[in-house]
């Protein structure tokens, strides 16, 4: 692959939107937006699908270690134990989002606490008209390019909320940066981790993720499947010790990766070396992705960063534009 191929199939110039990553976090996290501060929160609700869901994601395991409950919902309901100590984050990067704007509709009388984000939309009108709290964030490209810019403006306004520290967020666009140098547009050589894996998957993949970095799994799922348009899989490594490795008794051309955390629990650790032990003796060829050290924060932004890139780099070393979504565009007609 080189550049020429880049600009030529990259129709509308994604890649050139994910080499500023990094600079768009930090300016996203200290834009002038203001804050959001409310007492009494004990259950926050993450509402959105798609880009805008794995920002739930992200939340619910930056959140998973205090006494904060979190929901992250992709559909149309609210748990029913939504309150009034309940904070509900509405996040539509379209503004447009069928199931957000449900959620809304269906809970204007709720004594629970809403915030909305979206680039504008129907999410603005409906907010703007019944007095939510709400904020326009600019859309880059489409709303899985716009991923980080929403991610930091929403943890920029709810910064008196949540219960994050400066320092991991500060923290987190320094590895950002690491990772740019090692994957941009610019360094398509072998050093470049998110290419080569691109380049070794030929089938469909299958990845399996210990539980702290499920949102990462989860979102390189959701990006293959939209940039490089080919079907892909998750487990989690644990759950999958008891099923889904049995599966890998008869031959198969789905090709592993192993996401694995820098400090994943011992008894995971464990599990990792076990796998691995088994796909050696049956000869099983697979790959291995490693998080940065760091925040929780820094590792799943990172990991995203990369495994997005190497959805695109996939999707162009097989001669496919990652930006069109044709059948997402026709569901959503169909709505």
């Amino acid at each position: 692959m080189n550049s020429k191929e880049l600009e030529r199939i990259d129709s509308e110039k994604m890649y050139e939107v994910y080499d500023k990553w990094p600079q768009t976090a930090k300016e996203s996290y200290e834009m002038n937006l203001e804050k959001f501060n409310v007492k009494d929160v004990d259950h926050i609700v993450f509402a959105g699908m798609g880009g805008s869901g794995t920002i739930g994601d992200v939340m619910s395991s930056l959140l998973s270690k205090d006494d904060i409950h979190v929901s992250v919902v992709k559909g149309y309901l609210l748990p029913k134990t939504v309150d009034s100590n309940t904070l509900v984050v509405l996040t539509s990067i379209s503004g447009n989002t069928d199931e957000t704007l449900t959620v809304l509709k269906n809970n204007l009388k709720s004594n629970a606490k809403f915030i909305a984000f979206s680039s504008g939309g129907k999410l603005q009108e409906l907010s703007q008209k019944n007095n939510i709290s709400y904020h326009i964030i600019p859309e880059y490209h489409s709303p899985r390019a716009s991923f980080l810019t929403f991610l930091y403006s929403i943890i920029n306004v709810l910064e008196d909320v949540l219960p994050l520290k400066r320092t991991d967020v500060t923290e987190s666009f320094l590895k950002l940066n690491e990772v740019k140098n090692e994957i941009n547009s610019s360094n398509l050589n072998e050093k470049n981790n998110a290419l080569k894996l691109a380049n070794w998957i030929s089938s469909i993949p299958l990845m399996y993720y210990p539980l702290g970095l499920e949102a990462a799994a989860v979102r390189f799922k959701n990006s293959m499947q939209e940039n490089a348009k080919t079907h892909t899989i998750i487990e989690n490594i644990v759950e999958a010790s008891h099923n889904g490795v049995v599966a890998w008794e008869k031959p198969t051309n789905i090709q592993p990766i192993l996401l694995q955390g820098t400090d994943d629990y011992i008894k995971t650790k464990e599990r990792w070396k076990i796998l691995k032990e088994f796909f050696d003796e049956k000869y099983i060829k697979y790959q291995e992705v490693f998080s940065k050290d760091g925040s929780i924060l820094s590792k799943l932004v990172c990991l995203i960063y990369q495994l997005d890139f190497t959805s695109i780099y996939k999707a162009i070393s097989s001669g496919i534009d990652p930006s069109p979504v044709n059948s997402i565009d026709f569901i959503k007609s169909k709505l």
